[in-house]
């Protein structure tokens, strides 16, 4: 059966025919791929197309698709048992080696997805705090628990207002939006409401409108204004840890949260989470406080020892965050200079290996110049490197990720397919795109 008869198929069973929102290219048009089959920088799908991959997962796969030692630990494990909802050795032995790398997580609590650890990260920053507000930025995603799909209403820090149907006012009403980048908004809302606030959770590195480093001062800010004020500091690394540096953006930027949410790489490539910090935060939750959370597939032996696998891998690879560093750095350039041989006006936002190229004159550095990109010509691009063996993000506000499995061929071969996308974007437009992202 081809990606079509399955996307037919799969609607009458799943909503919108896909188990998360992205994957049903709404925002790009055409059919999904259904992929049956990954291995190193590539993946096939059910029509058997081939594509140099640079979604690996949403991140987590920084080895690349069906990694031998990954694939034989995971193995290994199943034969020994799936799930037990019992401590078990596996555990311990990937929380080692997470604190080891993340030395401001002294004590830590695996869980099964992102959403999990940041959920249950706010919930014990209210706990230790005493203090119900939260502080989120304008188009950060950190899960889809209630409390965060919360949108920005207007002035520049403002209340937040549900961003989904089911999300009650009052649920959202305790939390915070102000834009990323803007610690003078920060620093406004701390001003006036300080003493209520639990916690400020932010992405080191935005990663979900698309990659947005942190502007100079931000992260140092906010760590003064949250020590300043008694609130706590929670760097959501679910797409950075491992992924920028071995200790993620907090090694790289040198700025150490109260509180650190993972997974990911974390997991090799199986659902996982993580959250974990100062050994008083963390002694609050249950069995030793009164902070709740559970879960019975939580440090499951299979997700411990595809994430044990991951990061023995990744220790053991010498110069592997150079490796990476250096071929994104190919691969930006040659999109760059595609773009400008091409004259279309595109804004490439890197921070190591992972990257947004968002088709607006920008720069980009929050959610408001991130929504001046044109959606429609990203929507042509996408289908353009599709049809040329690249499988990037269906959606403009997402990032890319390298793997060490893509060789400088796969990068030589997508500048290639980029230089002839980008040219054949510009034929169907008619033209250009402006700086506030409307076609010409």
């Amino acid at each position: 059966m081809n990606s079509q008869k399955l996307y037919q198929k799969a609607q009458a069973y799943l909503p919108g025919g896909v188990n998360s929102p992205v994957r049903a290219f709404r925002s790009v048009g055409g059919t999904p791929r259904f992929l049956i089959r990954g291995h190193g920088s590539h993946v096939t799908d059910a029509d058997g197309q081939e594509y140099i991959d640079y979604v690996n997962s949403w991140g987590p796969l920084i080895l690349g698709h069906a990694h031998l030692p990954v694939v034989r630990a995971i193995q290994q494990a199943a034969a020994a048992g799936t799930s037990f909802g019992a401590p078990n050795l596996l555990e311990i032995e990937l929380a080692q080696r997470v604190a080891q790398a993340f030395p401001s997580m002294e004590l830590m609590r695996f869980v099964n997805s992102g959403t999990e650890a940041t959920m249950s990260a706010l919930r014990l920053a209210r706990g230790y705090t005493g203090r119900n507000r939260i502080l989120k930025f304008d188009g950060a995603y950190h899960g889809h628990a209630d409390a965060l799909l919360a949108q920005a209403g207007s002035g520049l820090a403002t209340f937040g207002l549900p961003a989904s149907a089911g999300v009650p006012e009052s649920v959202t009403q305790d939390t915070l939006i102000a834009p990323y980048n803007d610690l003078e908004a920060v620093a406004t809302l701390f001003a006036r409401l300080g003493e209520s606030i639990a916690a400020v959770i932010v992405e080191p590195v935005a990663g979900n409108m698309g990659v947005v480093p942190p502007a100079e001062g931000f992260l140092p800010g906010l760590r003064q204004l949250t020590s300043q004020y008694g609130a706590l500091l929670i760097f959501d690394e679910v797409i950075t840890g491992f992924r920028l540096a071995r200790g993620g953006a907090q090694e790289l930027y040198g700025i150490f949260p109260d509180l650190t949410c993972l997974g990911k790489i974390v997991g090799g490539g199986l659902p996982v989470g993580a959250f974990g910090g100062r050994r008083e935060i963390m002694e609050l939750l249950a069995p030793l406080g009164p902070v709740y959370q559970a879960g019975t597939l939580s440090g499951n032996p299979l997700a411990m020892a595809a994430g044990m696998a991951t990061l023995d891998a990744l220790a053991q690879t010498p110069q592997a965050y150079s490796r990476l560093d250096e071929l994104a750095a190919q691969l930006v350039g040659g999109w760059k200079a595609a773009a400008h041989d091409a004259g279309l006006p595109v804004t490439i936002n890197r921070v190591g290996s992972m990257f947004t190229a968002f088709f607006t004159a920008g720069p980009v550095t929050d959610y408001a110049s991130a929504k001046r990109s044109d959606t429609a010509v990203y929507a042509r691009f996408f289908h353009a490197m599709l049809d040329r063996g690249i499988y990037l993000a269906p959606s403009q506000f997402e990032a890319a990720f390298l793997s060490l499995a893509h060789s400088t061929d796969d990068i030589d071969t997508t500048i290639v397919a980029l230089q002839e996308a980008l040219q054949s974007v510009v034929a169907a437009g008619g033209g250009t795109v402006d700086q506030g992202g409307s076609s010409q």
